[in-house]
């Protein structure tokens, strides 16, 4: 057999068992079991599906292994055309913020007419080249418009780099800075290992580091890397994210004084002010030492402001009851069967669509990885594709590239081990930019360190490992628990509900937690109950709140319901949802490659009204 549900197989039968038999012994468990019972058949096979379920384990195996695929995007490549003779006009502009016709030479920067998007017509822009092994890869062009603004865009479906990549190939340091500005002003004083970011800045939300993406191996040599960022909180906002994802450890800080930006201190200061910003770097303070300097800002906002909730999922009643931070963990648990892993996925497809967040699952629970991925996919799309029309549709094609960007499995065949686990989130940290990392679940991703400490001991190494990635790395985990196996009462109908404590290590869980969530199925209304356990923040939520969803086995959503879930079953109203939210998305907001920025000077508008009044365009 070569394929076995649309996937090719690369081994058939990894665990030479008997074929076409229902049963057999376990690979996982058996040899670690009494003589006695090591050859007892406790594996049901199902070679249709290629899985094998241990009712003893509880281990679910794939039978084969099979070929990964590859979804390679492709890149378009602008052409090069060598229009590198500048205007005088455009020359005395560049000079006007200190940026020589040398510099301008040097960097390949052109000029021409190009149809931009926010003035609907061929004007004359300004172009950036982004090189690598001194092929064009990308062109961002540039253009004037009223009110002190400029326009935008890269080359439309080009990839995403650094401007200026070549020149840090092979160097040991590495300038970043917020744009191609900033950029020609270190390379017109002498500096060249100076990179810019493509897309600029945001001021809050997920900040787009594609390039960083597709980049990452030419900062893995750096020795120290220098950010100088602008001085507004957009700029801020991608330094700490790149502090994040490079290592506090590389990264120092150029501090501007009381200037905007880079352009303007080497406008204002002259030749070997840039040179001297990065002799007088400050590394990023020291991990674990905290000022009040370092406070201040966030306690002037709570000041001002009070607490904000913090990071929500979509689904607007358990929003209203909780939401947390980064740098926390939360621990989801329920009896089994209940929808504990259904609802952590619904929670980071919100997190993904609200806030662009990448995500990482280490999941032996959800085996084989092609059908967790149907799970995902299906709760982004709001459907599952019943043919080759629907298979290869843009809807599900856009649906298969956002999890292909932004969903990553880690995959063990000989098991987990929660130290592996956090080294490799580590590294999806700083290659992916991951701000969520699932465990599912903590009973089969064990800390191997530890296994001879007793359980309060182990549970304590356990959470504190965790509690010290999320700081760390501002990630937010998210630990789904199993409890120990609960036992109806006597004359009771319902299984009953979990606390913290009857998690093995129980007490730990609820005395180290930030959060609790319990996922509690009612049958017979056919609901699902979610119960916040503990939040630690009154700010972020509800202890004891619950909220109350049906799930959908159309698409595997949770879904708001209209009436009291305590009512008749026949009161219950299911507001049903079967839209495609990444196609939703894409319509609600604007082309990433496209936009406007602020311009700091009046400038931009100066030479546009000139260029008006002897009837040229614009660049």
């Amino acid at each position: 057999m070569d394929e076995l549900n649309g996937f090719k197989i690369d081994k058939y039968n990894q665990y030479n068992l008997e074929e076409g038999s229902k049963k057999s012994i376990c690979p996982k468990c058996s040899a670690d079991r009494k003589p006695l019972n090591q050859k007892v058949k406790v594996l049901m096979l199902d070679w249709l599906t290629g899985i094998g379920t241990c009712q003893h384990c509880g281990e679910v195996m794939q039978l084969h292994t099979y070929k990964k695929k590859e979804i390679k995007k492709e890149y378009k490549r602008p052409e090069w055309q060598n229009n590198t003779k500048l205007s005088d006009k455009l020359v005395s502009w560049f000079e006007s913020r200190s940026i020589s016709q040398f510099t301008l030479r040097q960097m390949k920067i052109a000029e021409g007419m190009e149809w931009m998007p926010q003035t609907n017509k061929e004007v004359n822009t300004v172009q950036f080249p982004y090189f690598r092994d001194d092929v064009l890869i990308n062109i961002k062009y540039r253009c004037p418009l009223p009110k002190g603004k400029k326009g935008f865009k890269m080359f439309k479906d080009a990839e995403k780099i650094p401007w200026n990549i070549d020149n840090i190939r092979t160097t040991k340091e590495a300038v970043i800075v917020e744009g191609e500005m900033d950029g020609l002003s270190y390379v017109d004083d002498g500096i060249w290992n100076v990179v810019s970011c493509p897309n600029g800045s945001v001021k809050q939300g997920n900040v787009n580091l594609e390039w960083l993406d597709n980049s990452y191996e030419s900062f893995e040599n750096k020795e120290k890397i220098y950010l100088a960022f602008d001085n507004d909180e957009a700029g801020q906002h991608v330094q700490k994210e790149l502090i994040r994802r490079l290592g506090a450890e590389k990264c120092f800080l150029v501090d501007l004084k009381e200037y905007n930006d880079p352009n303007e201190l080497y406008q204002k200061q002259g030749k070997g002010s840039l040179k001297e910003s990065l002799e007088n770097a400050k590394p990023v303070p020291l991990e674990n030492i905290i000022t009040y300097n370092d406070l201040k800002d966030e306690l002037h906002n709570f000041y001002l402001n009070g607490s904000a909730p913090g990071y929500q999922i979509g689904l607007q009643s358990f929003d209203e009851k909780f939401s947390t931070y980064t740098g926390q963990y939360i621990v989801v648990t329920g009896i089994p069967s209940s929808g504990k892993s259904d609802f952590v996925d619904q929670m980071c497809v919100g997190y993904n669509l609200k806030y662009g967040w990448k995500i990482a699952y280490a999941s032996p629970e959800n085996k084989p990885n092609y059908l967790h991925a149907d799970k995902i996919a299906k709760k982004f799309a709001g459907y599952q594709p019943e043919n080759k029309i629907q298979l290869n549709s843009s809807g599900w094609k856009i649906v298969e590239e956002r999890i292909h960007n932004d969903i990553t499995f880690i995959d063990y065949d000989s098991g987990y081990d929660l130290k592996s686990v956090l080294a490799k989130g580590v590294e999806l940290v700083k290659r992916k930019g991951i701000k969520c990392l699932v465990i599912d679940p903590y009973n089969k991703v064990r800390l191997k360190e530890s296994l001879n400490k007793n359980v309060n001991e182990y549970t304590t190494d356990y959470l504190t490992a965790i509690d010290n990635f999320c700081r760390k790395y501002d990630v937010l985990v998210i630990l789904v628990a199993h409890p120990v196996k609960m036992k109806k009462a006597l004359g009771e109908v319902k299984m009953p509900e979990p606390t913290f404590y009857d998690i093995k290590g129980g007490g730990e869980f609820y005395d180290m937690s930030y959060h609790g969530i319990l996922v509690h199925r009612d049958y017979e209304k056919q609901l699902v109950k979610i119960k916040n356990l503990k939040v630690k923040f009154t700010n972020l939520g509800e202890n004891q709140a619950e909220t109350h969803f049906k799930w959908s086995p159309k698409n595997g959503r949770y879904t708001e319901i209209k009436g009291d879930p305590n009512g008749e079953s026949d009161t219950i109203i299911p507001m049903w949802d079967n839209d495609n939210w990444v196609a939703n998305l894409q319509k609600e907001y604007s082309n990433p490659e496209i936009g406007y920025e602020e311009e700091k000077e009046t400038s931009w508008e100066d030479i546009h009204n000139g260029f008006m009044k002897d009837n040229e365009p614009p660049f």
